[in-house]
């Protein structure tokens, strides 16, 4: 199964995002749909910081594999997951976060970049180095996350619609990636 393990309890604290910038790396851009979330959201990319991380999940929007994906596992407070290319269309998308995509797995490219509200990084099984297609956005700062997981960009517009995504493990009516494309 291809989802975030935590080891030991979890323990946030809800914040206010700081006002994150758009940088020089590409930019992810999700239209997002479904009965609890509408809009778009825009994730800036940081390519200096993980760059096999990002060009695989830009390869992956470019060819348009993250159109039509759920919103798997989403955790108040915590994180929304998506991503899984495998699994997580059509209607029951049932399997949705046991899956990944027919590119390889990715090693893991951790960094002293923190897990701030907005933040996007890669999900993966136990294994450090099995990153694949899955994302998650944070909800609210998740220190413990820091150095275990690859951070790969952080919402510079939508956090509104980032926040309004139903919630659920799995949601019973998930919210979807519509359409995601890549501004260079």
């Amino acid at each position: 199964m291809r989802k975030i393990v935590l080891a030991g309890g979890l323990s946030l604290v809800a914040g206010a995002a700081l006002a994150q910038e758009d940088g020089p790396g590409p930019n992810l851009v999700i239209d997002v749909g479904g009965q609890g979330a509408n809009g778009q959201v825009v994730i800036d990319l940081l390519p200096d910081v993980a760059p096999k991380n990002v060009a695989q999940v830009v390869a992956l929007a470019k060819s348009g594999e993250y159109d039509n994906v759920v919103f798997h596992r989403v955790i108040d407070g915590f994180m929304a997951q998506t991503g899984d290319v495998q699994f997580g269309k059509g209607e029951g998308a049932g399997r949705a976060g046991t899956g990944g995509s027919a590119l390889p797995d990715l090693p893991a490219e951790f960094s002293d970049v923190p897990f701030t509200r907005g933040a996007v990084g890669m999900a993966r099984t136990q294994d450090p180095n099995s990153a694949n297609s899955q994302f998650f956005i944070m909800f609210a700062p998740g220190d413990f996350l820091n150095g275990q997981y690859t951070v790969i960009g952080h919402v510079i517009k939508g956090m509104d619609v980032v926040d309004a995504i139903t919630k659920g493990e799995p949601p019973r009516t998930p919210d979807r990636m519509v359409h995601v494309t890549v501004q260079e």
